[in-house]
């Protein structure tokens, strides 16, 4: 019964770190998330300006191709 009760309790300890491994891998990839997330707000923004402004500057006889 003793060794029984023993196994158990490595068991549990090991599940205990096993847990709080997966819970700081979460935290990390969440944060990983997090700045992705900024950056692509970052990249949409510059995207929305500069759109806006090559819209404006747009030539049409610019666009001819050379063969023209």
């Amino acid at each position: 019964m003793e060794d029984r009760i023993v196994n158990l309790e490595s068991k549990l300890c090991l599940a205990e770190d096993l847990l709080d491994e997966l819970n700081r891998t979460v935290w990390r990839q969440q944060e990983q998330i997090d700045q992705l997330q900024a950056q692509i707000r970052v990249l949409y923004q510059q995207l929305q300006g500069a759109g806006s402004a090559a819209a404006e500057k747009r030539d049409l006889r610019e666009e001819i191709p050379p063969h023209y």
